[in-house]
């Protein structure tokens, strides 16, 4: 699967109709993954488009439901979106913001545009991770992540507005059951 965005092999009617950005359609990619829970073999590449669920993070999780990702702005800063203090278990954990930058994909339009879940960032004993500092991310306590807990907390963004994407572990969140 490669990315259309910059073809000019058509005229501009069928530019748009025809070529999708390079994040949108990882992000479908993403989302069709999730859906079909496929069993095949282990594959040597571990990108976004590693097949089946699970098989992002080396030895197989075969209970993977949710493949983590982050978006990068045309910025080139994590985007972030909040979520529900009460959904962190913590009362300390969101005095300065309920901010995550890991989201799961949950649908993607024919627009261009995504129904992200916003993930709340766990450390190793899977306490919620501020990643709040002063209205911005702070990059030092992203790397504390090590978990996620799916929130009900869901944001909808236009695809064609990021730069990037990446993916960061295929988890079980129980999302189903």
């Amino acid at each position: 699967m490669g990315c259309h965005k910059h073809r000019d092999d058509f005229d501009n009617d069928d530019l748009r109709q025809r070529s999708e950005s390079c994040v949108r359609e990882v992000v479908r990619a993403i989302r069709d993954i999730q859906d079909a829970k496929e069993d095949d073999d282990c594959r040597d590449c571990k990108d976004c488009f590693a097949e089946p669920l699970g098989d992002l993070d080396g030895p197989r999780r075969r209970n993977a439901d949710t493949r983590v990702i982050t978006l990068t702005t045309k910025e080139g800063k994590p985007f972030f979106a909040f979520f529900d203090p009460a959904e962190a278990d913590d009362n300390d954990h969101c005095r300065t913001g309920c901010v995550s930058i890991f989201f799961r994909v949950e649908d993607v339009f024919d627009s261009g545009c995504a129904r992200l879940r916003v993930l709340l960032p766990l450390d190793h004993d899977f306490d919620p991770v501020n990643l709040a500092d002063d209205g911005d991310i702070s990059l030092k306590k992203v790397c504390k992540v090590e978990n996620f807990k799916k929130t009900r907390s869901c944001v909808t963004v236009d695809l064609n507005d990021f730069l990037a994407v990446q993916c960061i572990k295929d988890v079980d969140l129980n999302v189903c059951r």
